[in-house]
């Protein structure tokens, strides 16, 4: 316990600080209806061709941004702490720097097969191999809300293929607040942040239970 808060594991100890911030703040952002993944988005694989293969092997791209640097910040500093606690064990306590480096070699891989498990359960809103704009016309249940006109809340909808996505959407000018569960109807879209509408009673009953078929 004594090395927690020891000179050696301080960049473990504010990696540990920051995962505990950006945790409470996600939770917040999530009980007033957005999540922090929305501001800071999604990274972009794309690039030099070393970058580009390097960030794709960490799962670039396959889960939010938020999640993996709550990823890298929580593996980065149980591998510091574990690293100094086994020096400390044996000798004495590394450096900062010389601890970092076993920290980091331990932190890479442990990202790289924690985030391809996580991006199998992560809500994905992109619209693979199917077009934004046919997801106009559909219904869909909101799962973050309420969806009013001020920021997007998330709704889960299937494609004509019967693939799930989870969609930004805010409710259309002039639209009462929209609950948690309600199903809608999307009717326009600005962007990625898609608008819509408390779906018609005739669109509700004849989903059948297939959530998001119009």
């Amino acid at each position: 316990m004594h090395l927690l808060l020891a000179p050696e594991c301080v960049p473990f100890a504010i990696a540990a600080v920051m995962l505990a911030g950006l945790t409470v703040l996600e939770i917040l952002a999530t009980m007033i209806g957005f999540s922090l993944s929305d501001i800071i988005g999604k990274p972009d694989a794309d690039g030099h061709a070393g970058i580009a293969g390097m960030l794709s092997w960490l799962n670039v791209g396959g889960v939010p941004t938020l999640v993996l640097v709550m990823l890298v910040l929580g593996f980065f500093a149980i591998s510091g702490f574990i690293v100094q606690a086994a020096a400390d064990a044996f000798w004495a306590p590394l450096p900062p720097l010389m601890a970092a480096i076993p920290a980091v070699a331990a932190t890479l891989p442990l990202v790289r097969a924690t985030s391809r498990a996580v991006a199998r359960f992560v809500p994905r809103d992109e619209t693979y191999a199917v077009e934004v704009a046919e997801f106009i016309g559909r219904t869909g249940q909101v799962v973050t809300g309420p969806l009013d006109q001020g920021l997007p809340g998330r709704v889960r909808t299937k494609d004509a293929h019967g693939n799930w996505h989870t969609l930004r959407a805010r409710a259309a000018s002039g639209e009462h607040p929209i609950p948690l569960g309600a199903t809608v109807l999307f009717v326009d879209r600005n962007a990625d942040i898609f608008t819509a509408i408390s779906a018609p009673d005739e669109l509700v009953g004849g989903q059948n239970g297939n959530g998001g078929q119009s």
